[in-house]
């Protein structure tokens, strides 16, 4: 029996990346501009589930829910669009989600996540460019480029692309921890008597 618990051990600590959860301070946001001026926003409200390892890029996974209610730009008239049926249609669609399973190491700690957004009814690939910072609260600082028109925001009068650009830049700065599990998984077994 003993043999057992210590090769299930073995096996969970080599073959699976480990299973971080998202630690306030961590934060999303985005830039776009309309007419020119640029603007930045974020959301308030947002969820991360990342299983990561350099070394175990084939068993790692990001997992994000987005509240789009929680979309904040500083301004309540461009807040009260933005979350209007023309952009987001908070109401109708409160969440986006962005699911990662494939990655691709591009040297000093920088990865790509091959992932896609699920936005408005729609799926399409996202790839984030980040840079992993190890330690005891791991940082992940990653960006990157959605075309707002491909996930139907900014429809109607807003998709003229001279008022406002299609691309827009995702930026995240994620400080995470071990999930309570993973914790409990590391910690040394007790000594038989």
């Amino acid at each position: 029996m003993r043999a057992l618990i210590l090769l299930c051990a073995l096996f969970s600590s080599t073959a699976f990346a480990a299973n971080y959860v998202q630690q306030p301070g961590s934060s999303l946001g985005f830039t776009g501009s309309y007419q020119g001026e640029a603007f930045t926003g974020s959301f308030a409200k947002f969820n991360s589930t990342i299983n990561f390892d350099p070394a175990k890029l084939a068993q790692s996974r990001f997992d994000v829910r987005i509240t789009l209610g929680s979309a904040n730009t500083k301004n309540s008239e461009r807040d009260e669009m933005l979350l209007g049926p023309d952009f987001f249609n908070s109401k109708a669609q409160t969440e986006a989600r962005y699911v990662a399973t494939k990655f691709r190491a591009l040297g000093n700690n920088r990865f790509v996540a091959d992932g896609a957004l699920s936005l408005r009814g729609v799926s399409k690939a996202a790839p984030l460019t980040f840079t992993w910072t190890p330690g005891a609260k791991p940082q992940l600082m990653g960006t990157a480029k959605i075309q707002r028109l491909d996930f139907k925001v900014g429809m109607g009068d807003w998709d003229d692309v001279e008022l406002i650009p299609n691309t827009v830049t995702v930026n995240t700065r994620l400080i995470l921890s071990l999930a309570a599990t993973q914790t409990k998984a590391t910690k040394p077994a007790p000594k038989q008597p």
